[in-house]
């Protein structure tokens, strides 16, 4: 099983975390309507939980802010070079959010869209890391078009997957794209000519990332 790289030092080079470290366990509630700000809470077991709705009984740190939904015209897609930098920010913070790689963050993103955060895909999956609107739901994204929010949303997804398939890297980047049902139905990678190609392609990427490329 491949699974991600042991946490490294501070000093070390950022993104080298390991898939499965200090959480003892990421879970996503999904409690009453979306709203803008995304709360974690630590419950006496170590479970680290995320919400939109923290009880008063247990209440959460605001860990992102987010802005109510933008208008629904789409602004042109952006093929600027300067995108591929554009985003280091939001992806640092996801990714030391949610203990998921820097690079295996920016591979999904490169084959997902290519750093173009208004990307369409026929199947109308959109955004920066190609949410599917159902998905962006559950992951409490309020603007799917907003490069934070997309990358924090598609990360989060990462991190439940992650758990789920207990670290493995080849799993999660499999349930990314065909959805967790199928890789639990096949018991691996589904059979699907565009999964196993998408699994072989973000994780080029990946270890091309990680090289320092």
């Amino acid at each position: 099983m491949q699974s991600f790289p042991s946490p490294r030092p501070a000093s070390a080079r950022v993104g080298r975390w390991a898939i499965l470290g200090a959480l003892s366990a990421v879970t996503l509630t999904l409690a009453g309507p979306s709203q803008a700000d995304i709360y974690k809470t630590v419950g006496p077991d170590g479970v680290i939980s995320f919400t939109n709705s923290p009880s008063k009984s247990k209440k959460g740190t605001l860990v992102m802010r987010t802005e109510a939904p933008r208008s629904a015209v789409r602004m042109p897609s952006d093929a600027s070079p300067a995108r591929y930098g554009r985003y280091d920010e939001h992806i640092r913070q996801a990714s030391a959010l949610y203990q998921i790689p820097e690079d295996l963050i920016r591979a999904v993103i490169q084959v997902e869209s290519d750093f173009d955060p208004r990307a369409v895909s026929p199947a109308n999956a959109r955004g920066l890391m190609q949410l599917m609107p159902e998905t962006a739901e559950r992951m409490l994204v309020t603007d799917i078009f907003d490069p934070r929010q997309n990358i924090f949303g598609g990360v989060r997804y990462l991190r439940v997957l992650a758990n789920l398939f207990n670290g493995d890297i080849e799993l999660t980047v499999a349930g990314y794209n065909a959805g967790e049902g199928a890789v639990i139905r096949y018991g691996g990678i589904p059979p699907y000519a565009e999964t196993q190609e998408y699994v072989k392609r973000v994780l080029a990427n990946y270890r091309a990332y990680r090289a320092g490329r």
